[in-house]
This record gives structure tokens, C-alpha cells and sequence, in this order.
């Protein structure tokens, strides 16, 4: 590979012919890189042909004086002479180049930026692609630092499990790392600036547009799943970037009921005829402002929760605490409520009834999870049916069933509405009747839940 270092001490030409000579460099160099990436497009094409539909979506482009790479969705900037100086070092770089900003976008990296910190999000990000890409075991791409690197990504999947961005970063953030750790981390992991991150306006690829191309990669993967280029993190990545996200809070609003609330009016009350009579008649106004209207309020509602043996008891306590916090949030209660929690495996265990807030911090304090056994969720609908038998209930919404899935299914639907929140993604999990709202949230989901907004 040509050198592109200016030779030092040039003498007898004019600042017109070093000019010229320069642009002509610079021409060279530009050429030279555009054909190193392209041969680094070429190979993972050949290697990797379920990336071809994503791969052809990122465009490249020089930007001199960048010093390094950056991407924004729709084009991967690059230096030209950087670049190559660092080809002429490790000739796997480019190709490494690429995939590490491919699978940012695929695994949707850069639309979660403004919701974390960023620092500790781009550490985590850079070591989830990486260590996919290494993992995939591939004949291209390889650095000097692999060894190292494998071996960090190897003593962190001890820790967490499988690496993903968000399990590194929870991890990060309980887990702070000195800088010289960080450094580390950098040092092994990053390949590109994020700085254009977060940063969605007037791009042609849109957030929704990378979501189905990461769902067409997923598809692409399961056709080609005998090929030796795949990896358990890669498809682990692939679901967890392209699962249906839901605003759990938003879907506790179908527990409300409509009720009376003693509070004034606004909507229906006119203050000019009241502010006329005050002013006319000595403190005699001419209408009274309605002491109560009707709003969306939680009044009654049913916890559920799975006690067999897969469901951990932290994650049930954290759960149990976020879902009555948001119901509780916003005064979505009624001064007096209903709320049961029923801890179930294949029978019924236990029922806590909760009316204020001193019963539920009591709960939480002195309640024990119980049961541990397998799993069948008919118990629960029958004891809760029995309760609407007995007027322990009167006006039920609905239903919240936390669980790992695996379980036997009510043969038909029950009076009110019910929420299966599943602890993890799995396909083999027995398939969910049209009559429930089935919700994925692992445990990341539930610790990042937002208390007291619905």
C-alpha cells in the first residue's frame, strides 16, 4: 500500500507545483479508499448474505479531517487517509469498520441514545457489535486486539449473561468502571464517533425504515442459520431490537373505570354568569359550580403472579411495585381502593387484599412468595370469578398475570380484560389466546419502567 506522509525538506518547487501535488495526493488517497471499501462491502457480502439488504443501505463517504469515523443512519463518513494508514496496519480494519456500524443500526443503537447516558451507552453498544462480530467466528475482519478482547467479552458474559446493549449497560450503571477501565474498553471496542447519534432530522433512512430492515436481517438469518456465520448473540441482538415495544403505562389505562370525583367542574361551568352575580347581587352568585365530574380512575384491579420456579422473587417484588406505583401515579386512585394480589403456581397460594397504601408497603415489607411448583393459570381465573360471585368486587376491569408463559390457558374468555406480562421472549412458549394482551418485558424492561405516570 502506497505511503501518503508528505516528504519532509522538498525544495525547488513552487507553492503553486506542491499545491497540485498535494490535491494530486489527496485524489490518490481518495481513490485508494473508496476501492478499500468497496472490497471490505464485497466481503462481507460473500460472507455474510443475509446482511445484503442492510449493507445496501449505508452509503459511504470521504470527509477529510475527520480524523476517524462517524455515522448517522444513511451514511458512514470516513477519512481517507485515516482509513488507510490503518489498513496498511491491520488489513482487517475496514471490513471491521463496517460491520461494527452495520449492526449499530440493525440492532437500533442509535435511537436509544437520548433516552441513556451517553458515555456509558456508547461503551455498551461498541461491546455488544463487537463481541457479535466476534462470536460469528469470521475469516475477515480481524484485528491484533481479538484475543484481548474476546477474552474481556468472555469474563463480562460470565457476569451478565448474554451481551446485549442494554444488559451491558444496566450493568455499566450499576457497576461503574475507573477510567483507566474505560479506556480499556475503548480501547478495545471502539471503532466510530457517535456524535451524530440521536441527531433523526432530514434523513432519508427513517427509525421505522431501519426497524424493518432489522426484521428482514432476522428473517434473513433463520434462512441461512446453517451457515458457520452466524451466533447465538447475533439473533439474541436481532429480537431484542426488533420486539414490540410497549408504554406499559399506556396499557394499564384499560383498567379504569369511569367514576365520581368530588372535584370542581371546569368544563362545565361558566364563570362569567358566577363572577356577574358575586359582583350584582353581594355575594349571591347566579350558578353553582358542580362540585364533581366524571374521570378515568383505577378502582379495582387484580396482580397475578406466576410463584413457580422460573419467575425470581426480586424481579416479581420490582414488578409488583412499578405496576402499583403507575396505577397509583397521577391520582389514578380513587380515595378507596380494591386491588387483590393473588400468588398462583398450580394452585392458588395466597391473596393479599390491598385498600390503602399502608397494606401494600406492608405487602412489600412482610410478604413472602410462595408456592414454587409447576404452572396452570386456571386457578386464578377461577378464584377471581369466584370473588365477583361473592360482590367482592364491583365493577372488576381487568387482570394483570406476570409469568414465564409456560402454563394451561382458560378454555374461554373471562369477563374482563387480562394482561400476560412474560418475563422473557421464547418460542416455545405455549401460544397466548386472542382474548389476552400478551406484553414481553425482561428484566431491563421492568427496572427502566417509570413510576407514577400512566
Amino acid at each position: 500500500m502506497e505511503k501518503f506522509e508528505m516528504a519532509e525538506g522538498q525544495t525547488g518547487k513552487t507553492e503553486d507545483g506542491k499545491q497540485e501535488e498535494s490535491e494530486q495526493r489527496k485524489n490518490r488517497a481518495n481513490e485508494l479508499s473508496r476501492q478499500v471499501m468497496q472490497l471490505a462491502r464485497d466481503s462481507i457480502i460473500v460472507h455474510m448474505r443475509f446482511l445484503d439488504v442492510a449493507l445496501s443501505k449505508i452509503k459511504t463517504k470521504i470527509r477529510h479531517g475527520l480524523a476517524g469515523a462517524e455515522a448517522d443512519g444513511d451514511v458512514l463518513y470516513y477519512d481517507a487517509i485515516w482509513l488507510l494508514r490503518l489498513y496498511q496496519k491491520e488489513p482487517g480494519f475496514p471490513v471491521r469498520l463496517y460491520l461494527h456500524v452495520l449492526f449499530h443500526y440493525v440492532f437500533y443503537h442509535s435511537f436509544a441514545y437520548e433516552e441513556r447516558e451517553g458515555g456509558l451507552w456508547d461503551l455498551a453498544a461498541d461491546a455488544a457489535v463487537e463481541n457479535v462480530i466476534l462470536e460469528m467466528g469470521l475469516p475477515i475482519g480481524r484485528l491484533d486486539t481479538d484475543a484481548e478482547a474476546g477474552n474481556k467479552l468472555r469474563c463480562l458474559k460470565e457476569d451478565i449473561g448474554m451481551l446485549t446493549a442494554e444488559r451491558i449497560y444496566r450493568y455499566l450503571k450499576n457497576n461503574p468502571v475507573s477510567r483507566t477501565e474505560m479506556e480499556q474498553w475503548k480501547r478495545l471496542f471502539y471503532r466510530d464517533a457517535h456524535d451524530r447519534w440521536g441527531k433523526q432530522e432530514g434523513l432519508q433512512i427513517t427509525q421505522g425504515q431501519w426497524k424493518k430492515i432489522s426484521e428482514r436481517v432476522k428473517a434473513d438469518v433463520k434462512s441461512f442459520s446453517k451457515d458457520k456465520n452466524t451466533s447465538e448473540s447475533l439473533e439474541k441482538n436481532l429480537k431484542e431490537a426488533t420486539k414490540d415495544r410497549y408504554d406499559y403505562g399506556e396499557l394499564l389505562r384499560r383498567f379504569t373505570i369511569i367514576g365520581e370525583s368530588m372535584q370542581v367542574n371546569d368544563d362545565e361551568f361558566d364563570y362569567i354568569y358566577y363572577t356577574y352575580g358575586l359582583s350584582a347581587y353581594k355575594d349571591m352568585p347566579l350558578v353553582e359550580p358542580l362540585e364533581y365530574k366524571d374521570e378515568k380512575k383505577v378502582k379495582e384491579f387484580v396482580i397475578a403472579i406466576d410463584t413457580s420456579a422460573s419467575c425470581r422473587g426480586e424481579t416479581v417484588r420490582e414488578f409488583i411495585r412499578k405496576t402499583y406505583s403507575i396505577l397509583k401515579g397521577n391520582e389514578y386512585f380513587f380515595q378507596k381502593i380494591n386491588v387483590h394480589i393473588i400468588q398462583c403456581d398450580s394452585n392458588v397460594r395466597s391473596d393479599t387484599k390491598i385498600s390503602c397504601q399502608e397494606d401494600f408497603e406492608a405487602f412489600m415489607k412482610n410478604g413472602k412468595l410462595i408456592g414454587f411448583g409447576s404452572t396452570d393459570f386456571c386457578p386464578v381465573f377461577d378464584y377471581v370469578d369466584q370473588l365477583l360471585m361473592e360482590g367482592e368486587f364491583e365493577n372488576l376491569k381487568g387482570l394483570i398475570y406476570f409469568t414465564d408463559g409456560y402454563g394451561i390457558y382458560p378454555p374461554k374468555m373471562p369477563d374482563y380484560d387480562t394482561i400476560f406480562v412474560f418475563l422473557d421472549d421464547n418460542d416455545e412458549r405455549p401460544e397466548v389466546p386472542g382474548w389476552a394482551i400478551p406484553v414481553v418485558l425482561n428484566e431491563d424492561d421492568i427496572e427502566g419502567i417509570k413510576c407514577g405516570t400512566v
